[in-house]
């Protein structure tokens, strides 16, 4: 079966994006079947892979409503074994259009149980907050993994994500797990990334995964060309540190599943 993992932190411009994006597509080239699911109306996800995303005949927002069945709105990318759910500006409208649906928190798990077992992981991207949008991707997933920038402001907000994550699991999703923490934006060179790293270790310890990923001209160049850092820049420290991350995140995956 399947295992689905929502990429969330509330707080805008940590790397979020990016991790899904490039986590994927390592994971994926490792022979894993992945499905990524694009749902933030931002559509980053969706525009990182090349798909133009304003000319879609149908999105995760179609799905999400029932208007259309998954398999019908998944597109294959330019990674073997990667395929994404796209996402444009009308899921921006879901937030609406989602309250007169009875069990509404639910939606997207009702869209997502069709194809789980097609995939062994599909990592939802969520939008940078804590709205109905995320709420439903804590109630599809089985864990969360959390991206959070090495600065200043880092845990603030987060406390804010745990009680969420805390409600979810007592009242609607049970077997939800925090799957790990990712820190990005990485300059081991100051001593307030130093500083914060301590504190966040302090936080999460044992669920923090050892590989930190640094700041990284790539990574960020990568989503204009339409693809993953894997094929824009393979040799960067940006690459190599989300080669190393996906590595040690099927480690973790190989040890849970005994």
């Amino acid at each position: 079966m399947g295992k689905i993992i929502a990429f969330s932190n509330q707080k805008g411009g940590v790397g979020k994006t990016t991790t899904a994006i490039n986590l994927a597509a390592y994971v994926a080239l490792a022979g894993k079947k992945v499905l990524l699911v694009d749902f933030d109306p931002q559509g980053n996800a969706t525009s990182g892979y090349g798909i133009e995303k304003n000319t879609l005949n149908a999105t995760v927002y179609d799905a999400l409503m029932g208007d259309s069945s998954v398999r019908d709105v998944v597109l294959k990318t330019v990674i073997d074994n990667l395929w994404i759910l796209p996402s444009n500006s009308d899921l921006a409208g879901a937030e609406v259009d989602l309250v007169s649906i009875p069990a509404r928190e639910s939606a997207l798990k009702r869209a997502l149980s069709g194809i789980k077992n097609d995939f062994d992981y599909i990592f939802i991207d969520c939008p940078p907050s804590l709205g109905l949008l995320t709420l439903n991707a804590m109630v599809a997933c089985d864990s969360v993994i959390i991206p959070i920038q090495s600065e200043f402001f880092a845990l603030e907000g987060v406390t804010q994500l745990l009680n969420t994550f805390k409600i979810v699991k007592q009242r609607l999703n049970p077997k939800i797990e925090i799957n790990g923490v990712v820190l990005t934006m990485y300059d081991m060179r100051t001593t307030l990334s130093k500083q914060v790293t301590a504190e966040i270790y302090k936080y999460f310890s044992n669920k923090i995964y050892t590989v930190p990923v640094p700041r990284n001209i790539k990574l960020v160049e990568s989503p204009s060309f339409g693809v993953p850092v894997v094929l824009h820049a393979p040799r960067s420290n940006g690459a190599l540190a989300y080669q190393a991350l996906a590595k040690q995140f099927l480690e973790r995956e190989e040890r849970a599943n005994g």
